[in-house]
Protein backbone atom coordinates (compact mmCIF):
# COMPACT_ATOMS: atom_id res chain seq x y z
CA UNK A 1 0.00 0.00 0.00
CA UNK A 2 3.12 2.46 0.73
CA UNK A 3 4.24 1.99 -2.58
CA UNK A 4 0.91 2.41 -4.63
CA UNK A 5 0.43 5.90 -2.87
CA UNK A 6 3.61 6.91 -3.16
CA UNK A 7 3.99 6.12 -6.82
CA UNK A 8 0.35 8.30 -6.94
CA UNK A 9 1.22 11.24 -5.28
CA UNK A 10 4.88 10.98 -7.62
CA UNK A 11 2.49 11.00 -10.52
CA UNK A 12 0.39 13.73 -9.20
CA UNK A 13 3.58 15.93 -9.31
CA UNK A 14 4.47 15.36 -12.92
CA UNK A 15 7.20 12.84 -12.69
CA UNK A 16 7.54 9.18 -14.66
CA UNK A 17 7.25 6.43 -12.70
CA UNK A 18 8.02 2.80 -12.24
CA UNK A 19 6.46 0.36 -9.59
CA UNK A 20 8.32 -2.49 -9.43
CA UNK A 21 6.41 -5.00 -7.29
CA UNK A 22 7.89 -8.49 -6.06
CA UNK A 23 4.95 -10.44 -6.00
CA UNK A 24 2.36 -11.24 -8.86
CA UNK A 25 -0.49 -8.97 -6.92
CA UNK A 26 -0.14 -5.47 -5.85
CA UNK A 27 -1.29 -4.08 -2.52
CA UNK A 28 0.62 -6.05 -0.20
CA UNK A 29 -1.75 -7.21 3.06
CA UNK A 30 -4.14 -5.31 1.73
CA UNK A 31 -6.32 -7.82 -1.07
CA UNK A 32 -9.06 -9.34 -1.49
CA UNK A 33 -10.21 -13.22 -2.19
CA UNK A 34 -13.40 -14.91 -2.74
CA UNK A 35 -14.83 -17.45 -0.50
CA UNK A 36 -17.69 -19.24 -1.27
CA UNK A 37 -18.69 -16.73 -3.48
CA UNK A 38 -18.01 -13.90 -1.38
CA UNK A 39 -15.38 -11.06 -2.12
CA UNK A 40 -13.55 -11.08 1.47
CA UNK A 41 -10.86 -8.88 2.66
CA UNK A 42 -7.76 -11.26 2.65
CA UNK A 43 -6.07 -8.92 5.28
CA UNK A 44 -7.09 -5.72 6.61
CA UNK A 45 -10.46 -5.27 6.86
CA UNK A 46 -10.79 -1.84 8.69
CA UNK A 47 -9.08 1.42 9.55
CA UNK A 48 -8.60 3.94 12.36
CA UNK A 49 -11.01 6.80 11.91
CA UNK A 50 -8.79 9.58 14.37
CA UNK A 51 -7.47 10.69 11.06
CA UNK A 52 -9.22 11.77 7.59
CA UNK A 53 -6.41 10.43 6.09
CA UNK A 54 -7.96 7.27 4.54
CA UNK A 55 -11.67 8.69 3.85
CA UNK A 56 -10.05 11.43 1.84
CA UNK A 57 -7.97 8.46 -0.26
CA UNK A 58 -11.36 7.15 -0.56
CA UNK A 59 -12.91 9.56 -1.49
CA UNK A 60 -10.34 10.64 -4.49
CA UNK A 61 -10.70 6.98 -5.64
CA UNK A 62 -14.03 7.10 -6.04
CA UNK A 63 -14.81 5.20 -2.96
CA UNK A 64 -16.10 7.72 -0.28
CA UNK A 65 -19.90 6.76 -0.79
CA UNK A 66 -18.85 3.22 0.56
CA UNK A 67 -17.51 4.10 3.40
CA UNK A 68 -19.46 2.19 6.50
CA UNK A 69 -19.55 2.26 9.93
CA UNK A 70 -19.24 -1.46 12.18
CA UNK A 71 -22.21 -2.69 14.05
CA UNK A 72 -21.66 -0.77 17.17
CA UNK A 73 -22.55 -4.10 19.74
CA UNK A 74 -19.10 -4.33 20.11
CA UNK A 75 -16.53 -7.02 20.51
CA UNK A 76 -16.21 -9.73 23.53
CA UNK A 77 -13.36 -10.85 25.51
CA UNK A 78 -12.75 -14.53 26.26
CA UNK A 79 -11.32 -14.82 29.52
CA UNK A 80 -9.65 -18.73 30.38
CA UNK A 81 -13.03 -18.59 32.54
CA UNK A 82 -15.45 -16.93 30.56
CA UNK A 83 -16.57 -14.63 27.99
CA UNK A 84 -18.54 -11.36 28.10
CA UNK A 85 -18.59 -8.29 26.41
CA UNK A 86 -15.39 -5.88 25.60
CA UNK A 87 -15.07 -3.72 29.09
CA UNK A 88 -15.29 0.16 27.53
CA UNK A 89 -11.71 0.15 28.05
CA UNK A 90 -9.29 3.44 27.24
CA UNK A 91 -6.76 2.70 24.64
CA UNK A 92 -5.28 -0.27 24.50
CA UNK A 93 -7.26 -2.05 26.86
CA UNK A 94 -5.83 0.11 29.93
CA UNK A 95 -8.86 1.21 31.63
CA UNK A 96 -9.41 5.13 32.43
CA UNK A 97 -11.42 3.92 35.10
CA UNK A 98 -10.55 1.31 36.58
CA UNK A 99 -13.40 0.98 38.69
CA UNK A 100 -16.01 0.57 36.16
CA UNK A 101 -18.70 -1.76 36.55
CA UNK A 102 -17.37 -3.90 33.90
CA UNK A 103 -13.34 -3.54 34.44
CA UNK A 104 -14.41 -4.89 37.84
CA UNK A 105 -16.35 -8.09 36.24
CA UNK A 106 -13.80 -8.27 34.02
CA UNK A 107 -10.74 -8.19 36.34
CA UNK A 108 -12.35 -8.81 39.79
CA UNK A 109 -12.30 -6.22 42.49
CA UNK A 110 -9.33 -6.56 43.74
CA UNK A 111 -7.62 -6.12 40.77
CA UNK A 112 -9.59 -3.06 40.47
CA UNK A 113 -8.34 -1.75 43.83
CA UNK A 114 -4.74 -2.25 42.85
CA UNK A 115 -5.51 -0.79 39.75
CA UNK A 116 -7.09 2.34 41.43
CA UNK A 117 -3.89 2.71 43.09
CA UNK A 118 -2.01 3.85 40.05
CA UNK A 119 -3.98 7.34 41.13
CA UNK A 120 -1.89 7.85 44.21
CA UNK A 121 1.62 5.87 43.74
CA UNK A 122 4.80 8.43 42.91
CA UNK A 123 5.99 8.36 39.13
CA UNK A 124 9.52 7.28 40.40
CA UNK A 125 12.11 6.34 37.45
CA UNK A 126 10.05 4.16 35.40
CA UNK A 127 9.17 6.97 32.83
CA UNK A 128 12.52 7.81 32.56
CA UNK A 129 13.84 4.36 31.27
CA UNK A 130 15.01 4.98 27.89
CA UNK A 131 13.09 1.62 27.01
CA UNK A 132 10.04 1.19 28.47
CA UNK A 133 7.38 -1.58 27.26
CA UNK A 134 3.79 -1.20 27.23
CA UNK A 135 3.66 -4.64 29.40
CA UNK A 136 6.14 -3.09 31.97
CA UNK A 137 4.28 0.17 31.94
CA UNK A 138 0.83 -1.29 33.27
CA UNK A 139 2.07 -4.19 35.24
CA UNK A 140 3.63 -1.42 37.56
CA UNK A 141 1.32 1.22 37.22
CA UNK A 142 -2.07 -0.93 37.50
CA UNK A 143 -1.09 -4.52 38.22
CA UNK A 144 -1.09 -8.30 36.27
CA UNK A 145 -4.58 -8.22 36.13
CA UNK A 146 -5.09 -5.39 34.01
CA UNK A 147 -2.10 -6.61 32.13
CA UNK A 148 -3.27 -10.00 31.29
CA UNK A 149 -6.86 -9.79 31.30
CA UNK A 150 -7.10 -6.18 29.48
CA UNK A 151 -4.13 -5.33 27.17
CA UNK A 152 -2.75 -8.76 26.43
CA UNK A 153 -5.77 -9.40 24.38
CA UNK A 154 -5.74 -6.24 22.44
CA UNK A 155 -2.38 -5.94 21.82
CA UNK A 156 -2.43 -9.41 20.74
CA UNK A 157 -5.49 -8.65 18.32
CA UNK A 158 -3.85 -5.23 17.02
CA UNK A 159 0.10 -5.87 17.21
CA UNK A 160 0.41 -9.91 17.36
CA UNK A 161 2.39 -9.42 20.35
CA UNK A 162 2.73 -9.79 23.79
CA UNK A 163 2.75 -6.38 25.71
CA UNK A 164 6.25 -7.02 27.15
CA UNK A 165 7.42 -7.16 23.43
CA UNK A 166 5.67 -3.55 22.48
CA UNK A 167 7.72 -0.47 22.79
CA UNK A 168 5.38 2.24 24.17
CA UNK A 169 6.77 5.14 22.59
CA UNK A 170 5.86 3.06 19.54
CA UNK A 171 2.08 1.68 19.93
CA UNK A 172 1.16 4.88 22.14
CA UNK A 173 2.95 7.73 21.29
CA UNK A 174 2.62 10.58 23.74
CA UNK A 175 1.68 8.46 26.43
CA UNK A 176 4.75 8.43 28.96
CA UNK A 177 4.43 12.29 28.60
CA UNK A 178 1.03 12.10 29.44
CA UNK A 179 1.54 10.35 32.69
CA UNK A 180 3.83 12.43 33.63
CA UNK A 181 1.41 15.59 32.87
CA UNK A 182 -1.67 13.96 34.52
CA UNK A 183 0.32 12.26 37.51
CA UNK A 184 -1.39 8.34 36.80
CA UNK A 185 -1.48 6.20 33.81
CA UNK A 186 -5.51 6.40 34.43
CA UNK A 187 -5.97 9.94 34.05
CA UNK A 188 -3.27 9.82 30.82
CA UNK A 189 -5.45 7.15 29.05
CA UNK A 190 -8.75 9.26 29.80
CA UNK A 191 -7.00 12.83 28.29
CA UNK A 192 -5.67 11.07 25.18
CA UNK A 193 -9.32 9.24 24.82
CA UNK A 194 -11.04 13.06 25.63
CA UNK A 195 -8.61 14.28 23.05
CA UNK A 196 -9.21 11.51 20.25
CA UNK A 197 -12.45 12.23 17.58
CA UNK A 198 -15.80 11.63 18.51
CA UNK A 199 -17.52 8.21 16.55
CA UNK A 200 -16.59 4.92 16.33
CA UNK A 201 -13.05 4.09 15.94
CA UNK A 202 -12.87 2.30 12.83
CA UNK A 203 -14.60 2.07 9.72
CA UNK A 204 -14.44 -0.12 6.48
CA UNK A 205 -15.80 0.15 3.05
CA UNK A 206 -18.50 -2.14 1.72
CA UNK A 207 -17.31 -4.23 -0.65
CA UNK A 208 -13.67 -4.86 1.45
CA UNK A 209 -10.68 -2.69 2.22
CA UNK A 210 -9.26 -4.19 -0.63
CA UNK A 211 -11.04 -2.05 -3.14
CA UNK A 212 -8.88 0.58 -2.05
CA UNK A 213 -5.73 -1.37 -4.06
CA UNK A 214 -7.50 -1.83 -7.07
CA UNK A 215 -9.09 1.79 -7.20
CA UNK A 216 -5.14 2.92 -6.73
CA UNK A 217 -4.30 0.39 -9.46
CA UNK A 218 -6.33 1.42 -12.18
CA UNK A 219 -5.15 5.18 -11.03
CA UNK A 220 -2.46 4.31 -11.63
CA UNK A 221 -2.56 3.22 -14.94
CA UNK A 222 -4.96 5.76 -15.93
CA UNK A 223 -2.06 8.24 -15.12
CA UNK A 224 0.76 6.34 -17.03
CA UNK A 225 2.33 5.00 -14.45
CA UNK A 226 4.45 1.38 -15.29
CA UNK A 227 3.18 -1.06 -13.17
CA UNK A 228 5.64 -4.43 -13.23
CA UNK A 229 4.27 -7.31 -11.05
CA UNK A 230 6.87 -10.75 -10.46
CA UNK A 231 9.93 -8.22 -10.18
CA UNK A 232 11.83 -8.63 -6.93
CA UNK A 233 14.62 -6.19 -6.58
CA UNK A 234 17.52 -7.73 -6.73
CA UNK A 235 20.02 -4.83 -5.85
CA UNK A 236 20.49 -0.83 -5.33
CA UNK A 237 23.02 1.55 -6.39
CA UNK A 238 24.32 4.88 -6.74
CA UNK A 239 24.48 5.51 -10.53
CA UNK A 240 25.19 9.33 -12.24
CA UNK A 241 23.71 11.24 -9.33
CA UNK A 242 20.68 8.29 -9.07
CA UNK A 243 19.96 5.27 -8.60
CA UNK A 244 20.23 1.99 -10.76
CA UNK A 245 18.08 -0.66 -10.08
CA UNK A 246 18.74 -4.31 -10.82
CA UNK A 247 15.40 -6.59 -10.95
CA UNK A 248 13.75 -9.85 -12.31
CA UNK A 249 12.40 -7.50 -15.21
CA UNK A 250 15.87 -6.16 -15.86
CA UNK A 251 17.36 -3.17 -14.92
CA UNK A 252 16.42 0.36 -14.11
CA UNK A 253 17.85 3.70 -13.49
CA UNK A 254 16.17 6.34 -11.49
CA UNK A 255 16.63 10.01 -10.51
CA UNK A 256 14.92 8.95 -7.59
CA UNK A 257 13.92 5.85 -5.01
CA UNK A 258 11.56 4.74 -2.83
CA UNK A 259 11.63 1.86 -0.85
CA UNK A 260 8.63 0.77 0.05
CA UNK A 261 9.79 -2.94 1.32
CA UNK A 262 9.68 -4.95 4.45
CA UNK A 263 12.41 -3.33 6.70
CA UNK A 264 14.79 -6.26 6.48
CA UNK A 265 14.57 -6.39 2.72
CA UNK A 266 15.16 -2.35 2.92
CA UNK A 267 18.44 -2.80 4.89
CA UNK A 268 19.96 -5.19 2.64
CA UNK A 269 19.41 -3.37 -0.32
CA UNK A 270 20.88 -0.42 0.83
CA UNK A 271 23.26 -1.03 3.02
CA UNK A 272 26.00 -0.96 0.92
CA UNK A 273 24.97 2.25 -0.08
CA UNK A 274 24.67 4.08 3.59
CA UNK A 275 26.69 3.45 6.01
CA UNK A 276 25.64 1.89 9.39
CA UNK A 277 22.38 1.39 8.35
CA UNK A 278 22.83 -2.45 8.12
CA UNK A 279 23.12 -1.79 11.77
CA UNK A 280 19.75 -0.41 12.35
CA UNK A 281 18.20 -3.16 10.49
CA UNK A 282 14.95 -4.37 12.30
CA UNK A 283 14.10 -7.92 13.90
CA UNK A 284 10.75 -9.48 11.63
CA UNK A 285 7.71 -8.57 12.76
CA UNK A 286 5.40 -11.94 13.63
CA UNK A 287 3.94 -14.20 11.23
CA UNK A 288 0.01 -14.50 11.14
CA UNK A 289 -2.02 -17.11 9.71
CA UNK A 290 -5.48 -16.27 9.33
CA UNK A 291 -8.50 -19.00 8.62
CA UNK A 292 -11.13 -17.61 6.81
CA UNK A 293 -14.86 -19.97 7.37
CA UNK A 294 -18.13 -18.98 5.59
CA UNK A 295 -20.74 -20.94 7.37
CA UNK A 296 -24.11 -21.85 7.03
CA UNK A 297 -25.46 -21.67 10.77
CA UNK A 298 -28.44 -19.87 11.22
CA UNK A 299 -27.89 -19.92 14.94
CA UNK A 300 -25.47 -17.41 14.66
CA UNK A 301 -28.15 -14.56 13.46
CA UNK A 302 -28.30 -13.58 16.99
CA UNK A 303 -24.44 -12.44 17.03
CA UNK A 304 -24.01 -14.78 20.17
CA UNK A 305 -20.54 -13.09 21.04
CA UNK A 306 -21.17 -9.47 19.32
CA UNK A 307 -18.57 -8.33 16.47
CA UNK A 308 -16.20 -10.78 17.52
CA UNK A 309 -13.55 -12.16 20.32
CA UNK A 310 -9.86 -11.13 21.68
CA UNK A 311 -8.45 -14.26 23.37
CA UNK A 312 -6.26 -13.23 26.73
CA UNK A 313 -3.86 -15.46 27.80
CA UNK A 314 -4.27 -19.07 28.92
CA UNK A 315 -7.54 -19.62 27.46
CA UNK A 316 -7.84 -23.95 27.42
CA UNK A 317 -8.01 -25.27 24.19
CA UNK A 318 -8.05 -22.49 21.97
CA UNK A 319 -4.97 -21.29 19.60
CA UNK A 320 -5.96 -17.62 17.60
CA UNK A 321 -5.72 -14.64 19.25
CA UNK A 322 -9.16 -13.23 17.95
CA UNK A 323 -12.18 -14.26 15.83
CA UNK A 324 -13.76 -11.48 13.82
CA UNK A 325 -17.55 -12.35 13.05
CA UNK A 326 -17.19 -10.19 10.00
CA UNK A 327 -21.28 -10.40 9.28
CA UNK A 328 -21.90 -9.53 12.42
CA UNK A 329 -19.15 -6.72 12.18
CA UNK A 330 -20.56 -5.41 8.82
CA UNK A 331 -23.78 -4.82 7.70
CA UNK A 332 -23.08 -4.77 4.09
CA UNK A 333 -21.60 -8.14 4.33
CA UNK A 334 -24.30 -9.42 6.15
CA UNK A 335 -26.83 -8.36 3.68
CA UNK A 336 -24.41 -9.98 0.31
CA UNK A 337 -24.07 -13.13 2.85
CA UNK A 338 -27.79 -13.64 2.92
CA UNK A 339 -30.01 -14.80 6.31
CA UNK A 340 -28.54 -17.90 8.03
CA UNK A 341 -24.49 -17.67 6.46
CA UNK A 342 -21.29 -15.79 8.34
CA UNK A 343 -18.05 -15.03 7.51
CA UNK A 344 -15.92 -15.97 10.31
CA UNK A 345 -12.14 -14.76 10.61
CA UNK A 346 -9.82 -16.25 12.80
CA UNK A 347 -6.30 -14.88 13.14
CA UNK A 348 -3.07 -16.76 14.96
CA UNK A 349 0.31 -16.14 15.54
CA UNK A 350 1.70 -13.59 17.97
CA UNK A 351 5.07 -12.36 19.59
CA UNK A 352 5.86 -13.77 22.58
CA UNK A 353 8.11 -12.03 25.55
CA UNK A 354 10.27 -8.98 25.65
CA UNK A 355 12.53 -7.11 22.92
CA UNK A 356 14.50 -8.17 20.13
CA UNK A 357 14.72 -11.50 21.82
CA UNK A 358 10.74 -12.66 22.31
CA UNK A 359 9.83 -16.15 20.81
CA UNK A 360 7.03 -16.19 17.67
CA UNK A 361 4.19 -18.21 17.54
CA UNK A 362 4.47 -19.25 14.06
CA UNK A 363 1.18 -20.81 12.70
CA UNK A 364 2.37 -20.09 8.88
CA UNK A 365 3.90 -23.58 8.67
CA UNK A 366 1.05 -25.33 9.64
CA UNK A 367 -0.73 -27.25 6.78
CA UNK A 368 -3.79 -25.79 5.26
CA UNK A 369 -5.94 -28.85 6.76
CA UNK A 370 -4.38 -28.51 10.28
CA UNK A 371 -5.63 -24.92 10.33
CA UNK A 372 -8.79 -25.13 8.88
CA UNK A 373 -9.38 -28.09 12.15
CA UNK A 374 -8.07 -25.65 14.50
CA UNK A 375 -10.08 -23.27 13.19
CA UNK A 376 -13.27 -25.16 13.37
CA UNK A 377 -12.55 -25.99 17.64
CA UNK A 378 -11.59 -22.82 18.00
CA UNK A 379 -14.76 -20.66 16.50
CA UNK A 380 -17.17 -23.46 18.48
CA UNK A 381 -15.24 -22.89 21.66
CA UNK A 382 -14.88 -18.89 21.53
CA UNK A 383 -18.82 -18.82 20.02
CA UNK A 384 -20.46 -21.26 22.63
CA UNK A 385 -21.60 -23.23 19.66
CA UNK A 386 -20.87 -26.33 17.83
CA UNK A 387 -19.45 -25.82 14.31
CA UNK A 388 -18.53 -28.63 12.27
CA UNK A 389 -17.16 -29.45 8.71
CA UNK A 390 -20.89 -30.38 7.71
CA UNK A 391 -21.46 -26.32 8.42
CA UNK A 392 -19.32 -24.86 6.37
CA UNK A 393 -19.59 -23.26 2.81
CA UNK A 394 -16.23 -22.54 1.93
CA UNK A 395 -12.86 -21.79 3.67
CA UNK A 396 -9.73 -20.13 2.53
CA UNK A 397 -6.14 -19.84 4.71
CA UNK A 398 -3.60 -16.16 4.00
CA UNK A 399 -0.34 -16.26 5.77
CA UNK A 400 0.94 -13.27 6.42
CA UNK A 401 4.65 -13.50 6.61
CA UNK A 402 6.50 -10.16 7.57
CA UNK A 403 3.46 -8.40 6.44
CA UNK A 404 3.43 -6.61 9.97
CA UNK A 405 6.19 -4.35 11.50
CA UNK A 406 8.23 -5.07 14.35
CA UNK A 407 7.04 -2.83 17.02
CA UNK A 408 9.44 -4.30 19.67
CA UNK A 409 11.77 -2.76 22.68
CA UNK A 410 13.83 -0.10 20.61
CA UNK A 411 12.03 -0.19 17.58
CA UNK A 412 11.01 3.72 17.44
CA UNK A 413 15.18 4.16 18.49
CA UNK A 414 15.84 2.05 15.33
CA UNK A 415 13.47 3.96 13.33
CA UNK A 416 14.50 7.48 13.89
CA UNK A 417 18.40 6.23 13.27
CA UNK A 418 17.17 4.86 9.84
CA UNK A 419 15.45 8.04 9.13
CA UNK A 420 18.57 10.40 10.16
CA UNK A 421 20.88 8.38 7.95
CA UNK A 422 18.73 8.22 4.77
CA UNK A 423 18.27 11.41 5.09
CA UNK A 424 21.04 12.46 3.91
CA UNK A 425 20.95 10.45 0.77
CA UNK A 426 19.58 12.80 -2.44
CA UNK A 427 17.08 10.64 -4.02
CA UNK A 428 16.16 7.93 -2.05
CA UNK A 429 12.64 8.17 0.43
CA UNK A 430 11.88 4.75 2.29
CA UNK A 431 8.11 3.90 3.08
CA UNK A 432 6.15 1.83 4.98
CA UNK A 433 4.33 -0.05 7.75
CA UNK A 434 7.90 -1.00 9.55
CA UNK A 435 9.08 3.27 9.60
CA UNK A 436 5.26 4.21 9.79
CA UNK A 437 3.72 2.25 12.29
CA UNK A 438 0.70 -0.37 12.46
CA UNK A 439 -2.11 0.54 10.15
CA UNK A 440 -3.34 2.22 7.19
CA UNK A 441 -3.72 5.86 9.03
CA UNK A 442 0.09 5.27 9.48
CA UNK A 443 0.94 3.79 6.28
CA UNK A 444 -0.70 6.21 3.90
CA UNK A 445 0.21 9.20 5.88
CA UNK A 446 3.66 8.27 5.90
CA UNK A 447 3.80 7.66 2.24
CA UNK A 448 2.26 10.81 0.89
CA UNK A 449 4.61 12.83 3.03
CA UNK A 450 7.49 10.37 1.61
CA UNK A 451 6.66 10.93 -1.96
CA UNK A 452 6.17 14.79 -1.59
CA UNK A 453 9.28 14.75 -0.12
CA UNK A 454 11.30 13.16 -2.92
CA UNK A 455 9.09 15.25 -5.39
CA UNK A 456 10.80 18.54 -3.76
CA UNK A 457 14.17 17.21 -3.59
CA UNK A 458 13.27 16.56 -7.44
CA UNK A 459 12.63 19.52 -7.89
CA UNK A 460 8.97 18.75 -8.55
CA UNK A 461 5.74 19.05 -6.91
CA UNK A 462 5.24 23.29 -7.09
CA UNK A 463 3.12 22.79 -10.43
CA UNK A 464 2.73 19.25 -11.14
CA UNK A 465 1.41 20.05 -14.68
CA UNK A 466 4.53 21.88 -16.17
CA UNK A 467 6.65 19.01 -15.38
CA UNK A 468 7.89 16.49 -17.59
CA UNK A 469 8.33 12.65 -16.92
CA UNK A 470 11.75 12.96 -15.38
CA UNK A 471 12.29 10.07 -12.93
CA UNK A 472 11.19 5.99 -12.78
CA UNK A 473 11.04 5.46 -9.14
CA UNK A 474 10.66 1.69 -8.35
Amino acid sequence: MAGLVAARELARQGLAVTVLEATDAFGGCVARHEVAGLMLDAGAESFATRSPIVAELAAELGLGERIAAPNPVGAWLQLPESAQPMPSTGILGIPADPAAPDIVKAIGRRASLRAAADKVLPLGTLLRKEQLSLGELVRARMGSAVLDRLVAPVAAGVYSADPDALDVDSVVPGLRAAVTKHGSLAAAVGALRQAAPAGSAVAGIAGGIGLLVERLVQDLKDRGVKLVAGAPVTGLERADGGWQVRSAAGDFDAAGLVVATDGGSAVRLLAASIPGLAAAEPAPGPAVALVTLVVDMPELDAAPRGTGLLVAPGVVGVRAKALTHATAKWPWLAAEAGPGNHVLRLSYGRAVGAGDGAEREDFTAWPDDKLYGQALADASVLLGLPIGADDVLGRKVVRWVGALPSATLGHRARVAEVRRLASGQHGLQLAGAWLAGTGLVAVIGDARQRARLLAEDLGAGTRPEEHSAAADTP
